[in-house]
């Protein structure tokens, strides 16, 4: 095996990703990934017998089964039946604005970000359309409290997963130390954006009047949401998460009604594919011992504390994306002597520092594409224009609450 080789291959897989494309071929993260790891295996870097050893199994079965979970309470009409019921609260623009933010924080947190972004896009833009309102405060609202509120548990977003399956934390214990990070940082979306769009959040009437009556699936809607009750108190009472996930799948796909082909449809198997490449790539670095190097240049140059992982974490985050992120920083943190602080850290940070820009997460391109198919235009320095200052709001948040109540 060859030093260099194996971190010029990382290298430059890394970097295609980070741009989500190499030059002169037609290809995107997930195919990038998969040529890195075809190519370490081709020059010897990796043995194609030991490809096993590195794809983290737990995660990638819990990823799965929650997209199967997910599935079933898309096709039900969960997500849009609590959409329509929560909207219909507001009042005035700033009522409406905090019930989107808290509604998308909380759904967030169990659901995955991906998928509440997927499917509240669409209903936020009915409705504002509709009363002729600016759609652009309430898209940035809908990314960004997204992104925050996964921060709260285990199962809101892939990176916390990885960090979940590798740190051994219970569901609990990192919703305790982290819930709060995220409850602060949804208020500080809402202040920024008042403060930013003072002319939509003038005091006024906001009648949700228009809103279409959302179709769904009682059959359907009553069981998946039973057992996703049973999966929250399994993650509550300690039970493994990847296997209680598996379980709580398993049980959703017996079923009379439902085609097994509807559920499977509604998947990104992109997903799926890009995580067990990476998880080959980083895995060369630390076979050919570049991780251990990593972890001794880090700890030799700085003391890490939150101040300093979440420094790191969010330019790496915003580099390669918080995925690549996590596990290139996996084996640093493992090694600390504080490693469930390291870990929150890393979470909070990697998940926190996708709000800086409008590619920093896929929650963010996933409200900005659909938008665009309404011909409603997010841009890019729209976006950032508050996107920066929310994300500097809940790392200040994350990094001083971990640093005077984790790290000590």
């Amino acid at each position: 095996m060859n030093f260099w080789l194996t971190l010029g291959i990382v290298l430059f897989t890394y970097i295609g990703i980070a741009l989500g494309y190499w030059p002169r071929l037609r290809a995107n993260r997930t195919t990038i990934a998969l040529m890195g790891a075809g190519l370490l295996i081709a020059t010897g870097q990796v043995a194609f017998s030991d490809i096993g050893k590195f794809l983290d199994l737990d995660t990638l079965i819990l990823l799965f089964s929650m997209m199967i979970i997910n599935a079933n309470l898309r096709i039900a009409g969960f997500f849009k039946l609590a959409g329509n019921a929560l909207l219909r609260f507001a009042k005035t623009p700033r009522a409406f604005l905090a019930i989107l933010i808290i509604a998308t924080g909380i759904l967030s947190a169990f659901f995955l970000n991906d998928t509440i972004c997927l499917m509240f896009t669409p209903l936020i833009l009915d409705l504002v359309l509709a009363m002729d309102r600016n759609p652009i405060p309430y898209l940035i609202a809908l990314a960004t409290a997204a992104n925050i509120g996964s921060t709260a548990t285990l199962t809101g977003n892939p990176q916390n997963m990885i960090i979940g399956i590798a740190s051994g934390i219970s569901y609990t214990d990192f919703a305790a130390n982290l819930a709060p990070v995220a409850l602060l940082g949804l208020a500080g979306v809402w202040v920024v954006l008042v403060l930013a769009y003072p002319r939509e959040f003038r005091s006024g009437d906001f009648i949700v009047s228009k809103l279409p009556a959302p179709r769904f699936h009682k059959p359907l809607l009553l069981k998946s949401l039973i057992v996703t009750a049973g999966l929250l108190i399994a993650f509550l009472a300690g039970m493994p998460i990847a296997m209680a996930a598996f379980l709580a799948a398993c049980v959703l796909l017996f079923t009379r009604r439902l085609k097994p082909e509807k559920v499977f449809a509604e998947f990104d198997w992109d997903i799926l594919v890009f995580f067990a490449a990476l998880f080959i790539v980083t895995g060369s670095l630390e076979v050919n011992g570049i991780t251990a190097r990593l972890f001794n240049l880090l700890t030799s140059a700085v003391k890490l504390n939150a101040i300093n992982l979440s420094a790191i974490t969010v330019v790496l985050s915003n580099l390669v994306s918080n995925v690549p992120a996590v596990l290139l920083l996996k084996p640093v943190v493992q090694g600390l002597s504080n490693p469930v602080a390291g870990w929150l850290t890393l979470a909070a940070a990697s998940t926190l520092a996708g709000n800086l820009t409008l590619l920093g997460s896929v929650a963010n391109l996933i409200v900005a594409e659909i938008a665009q198919r309404r011909r409603v235009h997010l841009s890019f320095w729209e976006y950032m224009r508050t996107g920066t200052i929310i994300t500097l709001i809940s790392l200040a948040i994350s990094t001083l609450w971990l640093q005077f109540m984790i790290w000590k």
